[in-house]
């Protein structure tokens, strides 16, 4: 299975192959800059002689950086870099890429935007969809994250297991379809802040989380999109005043 955003920064493990190793070189220099936008890529001889992979492996590579809206190939002209605004920004590719080479305020905020659009609701799909089982599922998950022996690393990934139930507990695909975005929240806020750091910041975290599933047992629809927002605000706080406290751009 993919390595999300999230299993990637902790892990740092590497068991791309010979595609998704170009993949990652040539995705990361577009989002950092190195290639910008309008620019066009060196040719497919000078990339494989760099990467040191078949002319297949680069074309696949590149059939694969086209799918996220990165670049684009012209007839007698060579491969684009496109423009920001056709990039595909719920890829947990890219915003893995956007991680690893810094992290700035304006990103982080614009990703709490889209979760509060997106999360509350979740919550409240949930109060009226969930079953017995899954509520069952999501209050061990929430107690879990209580877990005085929890670091950051085993934290976030609580964190993020409990998010991914509410959005499987909505019973709408689509809610789901957006873990990569609430992967990379989590992944932003890990990196700046964990309440892993002190017991009473852990109980909090526990706590809050609870909540929601206290309000979605009560099939409460506006108390569990209201716990929700709490959980993403406090996250989004946290992570704000870690950052008046780090330069402006925390590096990946």
């Amino acid at each position: 299975m993919k390595k999300g955003p999230l299993e990637t920064l902790i892990t740092g493990v590497d068991t791309r192959t010979s595609h998704s190793q170009v993949v990652d070189v040539l995705g990361r220099a577009i989002i950092s800059g190195e290639f910008p936008v309008g620019t066009i890529l060196p040719g497919d001889q000078e990339l494989a002689m760099r990467f040191k992979v078949s002319r297949t492996v680069l074309r696949e590579a590149m059939k694969t950086l086209a799918a996220k809206g990165l670049i684009v190939p012209r007839a007698r002209i060579g491969t684009r870099v496109t423009a920001r605004n056709q990039w595909n920004l719920f890829d947990s590719d890219i915003l893995t890429w956007h991680f690893h080479n810094g992290i700035d305020e304006d990103f982080l905020t614009h990703i709490s935007e889209v979760r509060m659009a997106f999360e509350p609701h979740a919550a409240a799909l949930a109060a009226i969809h969930a079953t017995e089982a899954e509520i069952s599922h999501m209050m061990r998950l929430a107690v879990a994250m209580g877990d005085p022996a929890h670091t950051p690393e085993s934290l976030a990934v609580a964190d993020l297991r409990f998010h991914l139930a509410v959005a499987e507990a909505s019973a709408n695909p689509f809610m789901r379809s957006v873990g990569s975005l609430i992967e990379a929240a989590l992944v932003g806020i890990f990196k700046l802040s964990s309440p892993a750091a002190d017991r009473e910041g852990i109980e909090d975290v526990s706590r809050n989380h609870i909540r929601i599933v206290e309000q979605i047992s009560r099939r409460d629809e506006a108390g569990a999109r209201a716990a929700m927002e709490v959980v993403i605000r406090v996250g989004r706080a946290r992570v704000r005043v870690a950052m008046d406290d780090t330069p402006e751009t925390v590096a990946g």
